[in-house]
Parts: structure tokens; sequence; C-alpha cells
């Protein structure tokens, strides 16, 4: 790859793949296909999806690169993208399994285990990890969108609405109703937890 194109800015790849040059499309991608590939694990759980959906994005992508009015951020665009396919395929998914079949085919990530914590601790936050995971899972498609890019990505309530094609206060709003959703499903569990 040129080392030129490591200096361009977004804009500047976006405008000159728009105008069909491969190799500026190759460099965004390049800067943004880990990121695309974390985003859509954290949806799915599952590697081999995640990297399906994050070539699909980019294949999606590179096909409507001419149609990218870059009134926002290649940032912005992509994740659009990522999001869209990615909450379309849990659906699809969804509905040819069950939600049961998809929860039992979820591979928690464990954390390796502190010296500082006892073997109880370390399973109870284990457990607790996974029943977050879970609980997230089950919120509806709009609210674990805006929950996953806020509180995973680290976006902001104004960039995880330019993502998801909605207002500041629409994210805030679903960020919200997120919270109190997941406090209900998991008020249980901590009450269990908690001496």
């Amino acid at each position: 790859m040129n080392n030129l194109m490591d200096d361009f800015s977004d804009d500047r790849l976006a405008h000159d793949a728009k105008m069909g040059s491969r190799e500026a499309f190759s460099e965004l991608a390049l800067r943004y296909r880990e990121r695309i590939y974390h985003i859509i694990f954290r949806f799915t759980r599952n590697p081999g999806d995640a990297d399906d959906l994050a070539q699909e994005t980019f294949m999606m992508a590179y096909k409507s690169m001419k149609h990218f009015e870059q009134k926002s951020s290649f940032y912005t665009w992509i994740y659009r993208i990522a999001i869209n396919l990615t909450l379309n395929f849990l659906k699809k998914k969804k509905k040819e399994q069950g939600r049961g079949d998809y929860i039992e085919g979820y591979a928690y990530t464990e954390a390796p285990q502190s010296p500082l914590f006892s073997p109880e601790t370390h399973s109870e936050r284990k457990e607790l990890g996974e029943r977050m995971d879970e609980a997230i899972r089950s919120l509806p498609a709009a609210y674990q969108a805006a929950f996953v890019l806020v509180s995973f990505q680290g976006m902001t309530h104004a960039q995880a609405g330019r993502v998801l094609g909605c207002s500041e206060n629409t994210v805030s709003w679903r960020m919200h109703k997120a919270r109190k959703m997941l406090q209900a499903k998991l008020k249980p569990f901590v009450s269990e937890v908690r001496p």
C-alpha cells in the first residue's frame, strides 16, 4: 500500500474512492476494518458471523461509494451500513432459529482471573457478565444498537445518532429506556449476589 495515503484524511480518501480509486477505498477499509469487526462482534458474539458481516459491510460500501454524498463522515456512513446489516442479520437469525437456540449458541469471553478475587467472586463476576450480555441481547434492536454504540464503542449520543440515523435526543431516550430495562432484568441476579 502506498505510504502517502497514510497521511490523507478520510474525507480526501472518500472523495478519491468516489472518483473510482480502489487504493483510496482500500486505505479506508484498512483504517476501519478492526473497529467494524468489533462492533459487529459485540452484537453477534460469533467470530465467523462478525467476519462475514464485516466483509459484507465493506463490499456494500464499495458498491455504494459513488452514492456517498459526504454529508456525514465516512466513519459514520460505514458504521451505519454495518449496524443495519447486523441488525437485519440478527432478526433473520432469530426468526430461523428461535430465541432459545441463539442464546445457547452464545460464546461468553472470559476475562483472565485476577489474584485479588476469590474463586467465588470470579464465578459471580463471570455469571454477572453472562447475564448482562444476555440482557443486552434481549433489548429491542433500536435500544440495543444505541446502548452498544454508546457504552461499548464510546460514542457520544450525537455520534450514535448520526450512525443510527436519528436525533441525539432519541439516542438519549433509548439509552434511558435501555438502562431501565437492563436494571429490571438484572435486579433479581444482583440481589442474589449481594450479601
